[in-house]
């Protein structure tokens, strides 16, 4: 990435919420009785201006992904240090992965396995990287970002099963994680969010190792039921409704059923006995009503479940932290919030 380019974008967003509302032909941006960041309404106008080819292939999603990361993603925290993790998979495969220290340590702490957004189709460490320091200072404890299979080259469920393996092998692993002994949590954010939800459902399904707590943060979890936000935010950015199909006509196989459990967790008919969940939506987000579903479906099956949607926010905001300062204020929140519930149980 060019470094005058990204000073000039960041420079840009910098201005004030009136110019940048005037540059955008004037009027705020509202839907749903929501009003968008100027911010995200700025990206959103210049993103128009350059409509995505008709022949999208995934590696010209990644790439653009990667470049939209650099561009408006925040730095990695001060004092946080990461170490290559090769977690053991089967044969001679091994699932890459990313261990976060914080530069504060509680011994009581244990690890939170984190995905990253993509659809099942895009992203990668650096994708999740500036929030992931952001989590391991918060929690004072060691953060594991999971790289996991992506589509279509590795069509569901291979990416679910590096997201459980990689679950299972950190439970069995706390000391070489420098975490403390039987403490798990599990989060992710979008398709992270998914796998996260999935792989609670899973534990408790096989009587595996139960997390101390699911951080959902914008989670698909309903690819089957039409709900308003479908609509209202069909045209948002930087998740769109055509986006969204077309990250699943890559995820799924020919023929799949997109309301199995293990694809869409809030259609899994009994929710009783799952661990406590934070669950935090963005309101420009077509997905914002899945979330919200899910966490009233937790709390009616009578899981401890605290939710909140950040109604300014759009779909992602994890990685924009570097050019907005809410999406930067929610992120160190959610961190924060995560962490006070885990110190509770130390």
């Amino acid at each position: 990435m060019n470094f005058l380019m990204r000073a000039l974008v960041r420079a840009m967003v910098k201005r004030s919420d009136a110019a940048l509302i005037k540059a955008c032909g004037g009027a705020a941006r509202e839907a749903g009785g929501r009003t968008l960041d100027p911010r995200f309404q700025f990206l959103e106008h210049q993103a128009r201006q350059r409509p995505m080819p008709d022949a999208v292939t995934p590696e010209m999603v990644r790439a653009q992904t990667r470049q939209m990361v650099e561009l408006f993603g925040g730095k990695r925290e001060r004092g946080v240090t990461t170490e290559a993790i090769a977690i053991p998979a089967e044969l001679v495969r091994s699932i890459p992965a990313r261990l976060y220290h914080p530069a504060k340590r509680n011994t009581a702490m244990g690890v939170l396995v984190y995905y990253h957004f993509g659809g099942g189709v895009i992203g990668d460490l650096d994708t999740c990287d500036a929030f992931c320091s952001i989590l391991a200072n918060a929690l004072e404890g060691p953060v594991l970002s999971i790289d996991y299979r992506l589509a279509p080259e590795h069509p569901w469920p291979a990416g679910l099963e590096d997201a459980i393996a990689a679950y299972r092998w950190a439970a069995a692993n706390a000391d070489r994680l420098g975490a403390a002994r039987g403490r798990i949590a599990v989060g992710g954010d979008s398709m992270g969010g998914n796998f996260s939800a999935i792989v609670a459902q899973e534990m408790k399904r096989t009587d595996g190792p139960r997390p101390d707590l699911q951080l959902l943060i914008y989670p698909a979890t309903d690819l089957v039921t039409e709900t308003p936000s479908l609509t209202t935010y069909a045209d948002a950015f930087p998740l769109t409704r055509e986006t969204m199909d077309w990250f699943m006509a890559n995820y799924l196989p020919a023929g799949q059923d997109p309301g199995e459990p293990r694809i869409s967790p809030g259609r899994e008919p009994d929710l009783t006995g799952l661990p406590p969940a934070l669950i935090y939506t963005a309101g420009f987000d077509p997905l914002v009503d899945q979330g919200a579903a899910y966490a009233q479906k937790l709390s009616a099956a009578g899981v401890e479940t605290s939710y909140h949607c950040f109604d300014t926010l759009a779909h992602g905001f994890t990685a924009f932290t570097g050019v907005i300062p809410a999406a930067d204020a929610a992120c160190r929140r959610m961190a924060r919030e995560a962490a006070d519930f885990l110190r509770k149980l130390s």
